[in-house]
């Protein structure tokens, strides 16, 4: 954006605004405030609709009958319901395209009325009536992963000046094996769960594959990812509904997936001509229903200028089955190109993660180095790959993470109170002159820079000056008198001349650093946590890992990710420090907290309302390590949280004698009552029903190596889950699935 105002001028040159409507969920959430009713009322009777792009209320009163019974029977929520169907639509908020600019001949004021959004100048028309008005709409789409792309480049480089991107072979083996055990934390695209059973179901074999999933992995789209992959392994069970779509339906294994797909459909059957064929597309897309009715019946029979189908030689009962499958799916439908696009820069970044790790995971740290969770979960990634990620060193360190012949190496620009403009005077002074040789010369020669005490605290802290003096706790008491010391040897103006006392151990220069006992290594974590935002040396909660194997039944990054609102209302229990407290006085005069907790993956806020208050006031105390029980919330206008239930402290816990007698806690991957079975089956009635869905969470969230075979009755087919969804066997399990499903739908096979 800023190249094209520097090209074609700021008057010239202008962003798009976007208007956010009213979606059926938000208006039924908003009268539901207006109405003073219960938020666990609305949220529930909100998540009743369907989370599927452009669904209406009235959509979803047809396709979930316990809204419907709710709308019919309870008075309240009739009226809920009958004004959010008012409001559903309109426009909420103004803000700016994510993406759009328009770029005019004369000012663009000439064409348009414009408006300051924040400090950007924005258009007053929306995109589709800039279009309307002929003017030049450009999509400016920055990634980030890019330039994680072009640093990873630049670090190979350095041993190895002949590698290009460019060069690499587009069906590496390993890279697709690696994509097939969905091993992609990291890599652009395929990072979430979803995608990631996704690609152990499919297990692709070449970019066709990356293409078409990226297309398919949408609202809309994804009901037709079990049937792409089906035909992509079997492919004798592919069917036509005309034998002229095999020439294109062949490369998406029978299934309509892209737009251009679309407008050869409208060509080769109908003869449609390139603009019209894509005049309807784009009708379809937008579900202009005026359009699509008229487009349809000369897709079928023909007009002045066009064949239609049944000239053709396509049946009419044939020709109309297509184009409603292409009407339902055009909408959805992605353009190839744009998937393409994505799809070789997912490959890409795979192809470096498998064969430069250690180049790939730095660039990635870097680029996420402002985000704590990110950098927890790549680091975690780190580990998997057995690459050390070291701590910070101000005399190997550079701005962002870096590699060495070890691993990893912490980023300079990682530590707070340090500003960009210190940290390169930092890098500029050690090239210059050589590596810091004490702590005195650090300072020293960094006199003249942006260095102070909080930027000196921090890097202490952190670990920077380990490698120099292993002793934090002297550093920072060294750091007044330090300062002091070069302050008026500068006055004295003695700079330069020879210290007697310059290669005595324990002395820096002309200041005698005082020898004190350490910080203790609780002491040393919470500063690195302070300084850095997550541990470096270790975790608090390392020495309770095998209690956290035990009892915790997820982690918060699991919680906090694209599962939430499969785990929305389910109640948890985690091992986990208590990192902050923030109590708050309620409009009632009571007091509740808002509590930030933390374990080995991430963080998680969790609500504790008065009732709990008082009764959990010593165990929720900052850095106490607590065992907590709660529910998770995941609200759409807020962050997932939990919802506390109960809060022990991990002594009263561990010295609670149930708890040495108990069997395991049933959680993820460790159930107890394991016997030997060979497989389960499942037998599920209707496919989109709350039994499937919630047969499905079960499946999820114990997963295990016993597999699992799910009979759909509608479709009258035995299919086997992907591994994500095998179990660990226990009857606990087993009974849990029996009472969704019911006993006769649930076996066994020993």
């Amino acid at each position: 954006i800023d190249y094209v105002v520097d090209k074609y001028g700021s008057d010239h040159v202008a962003q798009i605004i976007t208007f956010g409507t009213m979606a059926a969920r938000g208006a039924i959430r908003y009268i539901g405030r207006v109405m003073g009713m219960p938020y666990q009322q609305v949220d529930r009777i909100a998540k009743m609709v369907p989370n599927t792009p452009g669904i209406t209320i009235k959509d979803a009163l047809k396709r979930n009958e316990s809204l419907f019974e709710l709308y019919n029977t309870d008075y309240k929520v009739n009226k809920l319901i009958d004004l959010s169907i008012k409001v559903e639509g309109m426009p909420r908020h103004a803000s700016t395209h994510a993406a759009g600019v328009v770029i005019t001949r004369e000012e663009a004021s000439n064409y348009v009325p414009l408006q300051k959004n924040d400090t950007q100048i924005v258009t007053q028309f929306p995109m589709n009536t800039l279009e309307e008005l002929g003017l030049l709409k450009m999509d400016f789409l920055g990634l980030r992963t890019l330039t994680v792309i072009s640093d990873t480049e630049k670090l190979i480089k350095v041993k190895n000046q002949n590698f290009s991107l460019e060069s690499i072979p587009e069906n590496d083996i390993d890279v697709f094996e690696m994509l097939s055990q969905g091993n992609t934390v990291g890599v652009f695209q395929f990072e979430s769960t979803g995608m990631r059973q996704v690609l152990m179901g499919l297990k692709p074999i070449n970019l066709e594959d990356l293409i078409a999933v990226i297309s398919l992995y949408r609202p809309g789209p994804m009901d037709s990812i079990p049937t792409y992959i089906r035909n992509r392994h079997n492919p004798e069970e592919i069917t036509y509904k005309t034998p002229e779509l095999e020439e294109i339906l062949k490369v998406t294994n029978g299934c309509i997936v892209y737009q251009e797909q679309v407008m050869q459909i409208f060509r080769n059957l109908a003869g449609f001509s390139y603009g019209r064929a894509d005049l309807v597309r784009r009708a379809m897309s937008k579900k202009k229903a005026v359009i699509m009715e008229e487009e349809g019946r000369v897709f079928i029979y023909g007009d002045h200028n066009t064949e239609g189908c049944i000239k053709r030689g396509i049946p009419e009962k044939t020709a109309k089955e297509i184009y409603s499958d292409m009407a339902n799916f055009a909408s959805y439908a992605f353009n190839k190109s744009h998937a393409a696009a994505y799809a070789l820069i997912a490959y890409q970044t795979a192809y470096l993660k498998k064969h430069y790790p250690k180049e790939y995971m730095a660039s990635l740290l870097t680029s996420v180095m402002d985000n704590t969770d990110k950098v927890i979960e790549y680091i975690a990634e780190c580990q998997r790959l057995e690459i050390n990620v070291s701590k910070i060193d101000i005399n190997l360190s550079n701005a962002g993470f870096s590699v060495n012949d070890e691993g990893i190496l912490f980023g300079l620009k990682g530590v707070k109170n340090v500003g960009n403009g210190l940290v390169d005077s930092i890098i500029r002074e050690r090239e210059s002159n050589g590596e810091f040789k004490n702590f005195y010369d650090f300072c020293k020669r960094l006199s003249k820079s942006e260095l102070n005490k909080r930027a000196l605290e921090s890097l202490i802290k952190s670990g920077a000056f380990d490698s120099l003096l292993d002793n934090r706790r002297s550093l920072v008491l060294s750091i007044e008198g330090i300062l002091k010391s070069i302050e008026d040897d500068e006055k004295r103006n003695i700079s330069g001349q020879l210290n007697l006392f310059e290669n005595i151990q324990g002395v820096s220069d002309g200041f005698a650093i005082t020898e004190v006992p350490e910080y203790s290594l609780n002491e040393i974590l919470a500063y690195e946590k302070e300084s850095v935002g997550i541990y470096l040396t270790g975790h608090p909660l390392m020495e309770y890992k095998t209690t956290i194997d035990r009892i915790s039944s997820c982690s918060f990054r699991e919680i906090v990710s694209d599962e939430a609102e499969r785990l929305d209302g389910r109640e948890v229990t985690s091992v986990c420090l208590v990192s902050s407290v923030k109590p708050k006085i309620t409009k009632n005069n009571a007091t509740m907290a808002f509590v930030i907790l933390e374990d080995m993956t991430g963080t998680i806020e969790m609500l504790v309302f008065p009732d709990k208050f008082d009764e959990y006031l010593n165990e929720r105390r900052e850095n106490n390590v607590v065992v907590v029980r709660g529910r998770v919330s995941n609200r759409e206008d807020s962050k997932t949280s939990l919802i506390c239930t109960s809060i022990e402290g991990i002594d009263d816990f561990l010295d609670n004698t149930s708890y040495s007698q108990q069997k395991p806690i049933l959680k993820n991957n460790q159930l107890n009552e394991k016997k030997s079975v060979k497989s389960v089956y499942l037998k599920i009635i209707e496919y989109e029903s709350a039994e499937y869905e919630k047969t499905i969470n079960i499946l999820q969230l114990f997963n295990g190596t016993t597999p699992v075979y799910i009979y759909l009755e509608e479709e009258k087919k035995l299919l086997l889950a992907p591994k994500k969804m095998w179990l660990d066997y226990s009857e606990n399990v087993i009974s849990e699935l029996k009472s969704v499903l019911g006993d006769k739908n649930v076996a066994t096979k020993q």
